[in-house]
């Protein structure tokens, strides 16, 4: 079988993927080996947020991180072959910064070239546990025997591919539906690798946090809320009025706790802002965020901080066995480390009312 296999360290754990043929790595331009290199050892390049009122700024980045649409022009002196080739490389840039030679993975997932002859036959014994219909992509999520299955559709009629793990979590599988592309078996992979990495390191003091985290005076601190809230507003506003602090992550870094305290790391996953920094640095405060006419912060104690922080854990719910797991990281995270609930206008006297409070 031909197969391409590259290694990560993510939040401190280093997870494999491997690529069965036809689908490869796609290769970085030189220009890109040289920003990776920089994102590698935790340097700013200049990333920003891409809040929902500044989608220009996504373009931006892009182009900061060197990556280049493919324009019809370009197709059309393409012949078959590199058609093909093109189509079945998936652009795992984002994972570059992250990338190691050796380490034993915690746990490996393997995109195979394609769903296998008969897998649907057992489908009428599969549990339906959890469904997610609210918008496309819609999410399936199932039980059988020993293994957790999602199937992925883009519609009620189009299924993009079905992610398998097995009971202990530690071996995954990536089945793309037949003539589904590159970019959209990459992003159902990342989906895949984010479920995976919350289940293996569930009980190994990580989680995976919604929020944007925002460094200051050598600090990690997180801005999370519920949707549109405005966490990548705030973490904006922080680098506009507050120079001395710089964006690590803007949509799921880690928290791990190791060698008696709380980490955050950088992490491949950072939403629409292209993030991708290899930075890790001492947990400061977790800022619940909330719309509000007038600006003012309190600490929370412990039993709202849990509550908080539940909320915005990035898991699946309805896995009890998972959730178990996590509940301990939760409380420690809940019992020790500064919380608060920052009420907010998004404006500079909202960052100094955090400020004053958190720093």
């Amino acid at each position: 079988m031909n197969m391409q296999s590259k290694r990560y360290r993510i939040g401190g754990h280093t997870v494999e993927v491997r690529l069965e043929f036809p689908w490869t790595f796609k290769a970085l331009t030189d220009q890109q080996v040289g920003l990776v290199e920089r994102l590698r050892k935790g340097e700013d390049i200049g990333i920003e947020t891409v809040p929902a009122d500044r989608v220009e700024q996504l373009s931006v980045n892009e182009e900061l991180m060197g990556k280049e649409a493919m324009t019809r022009e370009k197709w059309d002196t393409m012949d078959a072959g590199e058609r093909d080739a093109f189509r079945h490389a998936l652009d795992f840039l984002q994972y570059a910064p992250f990338e190691v030679a050796d380490g034993e993975p915690l746990f490996t997932l393997t995109v195979h070239a394609g769903i296998p002859d008969g897998f649907d036959a057992s489908r009428p014994a599969w549990n339906l546990a959890t469904a997610v219909e609210e918008v496309p992509p819609f999410y399936y999520g199932y039980l059988h025997e020993d293994k957790t299955i999602y199937e992925y559709m883009l519609s009620q009629e189009r299924r993009v591919g079905y992610f398998v793990m097995e009971d202990d979590y530690r071996t995954g599988h990536y089945y793309p539906s037949p003539g589904v592309g590159g970019r959209a078996t990459l992003f159902q992979v990342n989906t895949s690798l984010m479920i995976q990495y919350t289940f293996a390191t569930a009980g190994l003091g990580t989680l995976l946090l919604h929020a944007s985290v925002t460094r200051y005076q050598g600090r990690g601190n997180l801005f999370f809320g519920v949707s549109g809230t405005g966490k990548s507003t705030h973490s904006r506003l922080w680098h506009e009025y507050v120079p001395e602090s710089d964006l690590m992550n803007d949509d799921n870094p880690v928290i791990r706790f190791e060698d008696g305290a709380f980490s955050v790391y950088g992490s491949p996953w950072s939403g629409k802002t292209l993030c991708y920094r290899n930075v890790v640095a001492p947990v400061g405060a977790l800022v619940r965020l909330e719309q509000s006419p007038e600006n003012r912060i309190e600490r929370l104690e412990p039993l709202q901080a849990y509550a908080s922080v539940i909320a915005a854990v990035s898991t699946i719910r309805w896995n009890h066995r998972i959730m178990d797991q996590l509940v301990p990281t939760i409380e420690r995270v809940a019992m020790t480390l500064p919380c608060f609930h920052l009420r907010c206008r998004p404006d500079e006297e909202a960052v100094r009312v955090c400020q004053a409070a958190i720093c």
